[in-house]
């Protein structure tokens, strides 16, 4: 699970952070998986503010190294929605992420992998107890999904079967236990989760 941070520019403006230049990646681990419809557990011994993030995810198709933004889309299976959801009290400004970013469920994404967009346009928004949080779309990217591909596939080897969360819009804010959180992305469909201690 490998992710990218402020990669819209009203988000990066949201957390007073200059525009990027190239992307912020960050790794999450695989103990963050949770799918659609399970529960997202609240650490509540280690965090007070846990966080939405809605985001487009690519899925990798096939085993991409060194490929060029024209050949990316070949690489791409298709694409799912993902909630990047963060502990923000303990993200540091000096960009340690690893454990607000890192913990079991903190990174559900579904429902499933849809396969007839290109994820350049889409809309996209986030729901927390039906109420809107977020609302964007994706050709407002800094960093296009074809670029993503052709810079990570210079840094690391992607394989079948990893997933890229893309980054998240502005309008991120507090969850709690018993809130239920929807990621919408037009095209794909809905990612539901509630919060749970």
């Amino acid at each position: 699970m490998v992710a990218v941070g402020f990669n819209y520019r009203d988000h990066a403006i949201e957390f007073h952070k200059p525009i990027p230049t190239e992307p912020n990646i960050f790794i999450k681990p695989n103990s963050c998986m949770a799918a659609d419809g399970d529960d997202v557990i609240y650490p509540k011994e280690l965090t007070t503010q846990v966080e939405y993030e809605a985001e487009l995810v690519i899925v990798i198709g096939k085993t991409a190294r060194y490929v060029s933004e024209e050949e990316a889309m070949n690489y791409v299976f298709g694409f799912t929605i993902g909630n990047d959801v963060t502990a923000r009290d303990l993200q540091h400004p000096d960009n340690q992420w690893g454990v607000c970013k890192g913990f079991d469920t903190f990174g559900p994404f579904g429902p499933w992998i849809e396969t007839g967009i290109d994820g350049s346009c889409q809309d996209i928004c986030s729901l927390v107890n039906g109420e809107i949080k977020q609302h964007s779309n994706t050709k407002n990217l800094i960093f296009t999904v074809p670029y993503l591909v052709n810079y990570l596939s210079k840094a690391m080897t992607l394989h079948p079967g990893d997933i890229i969360f893309t980054g998240t819009p502005a309008g991120v804010g507090p969850v709690k236990p018993g809130d239920v959180m929807e990621m919408r992305i037009e095209g794909i469909g809905t990612l539901t989760n509630k919060v749970a201690e």
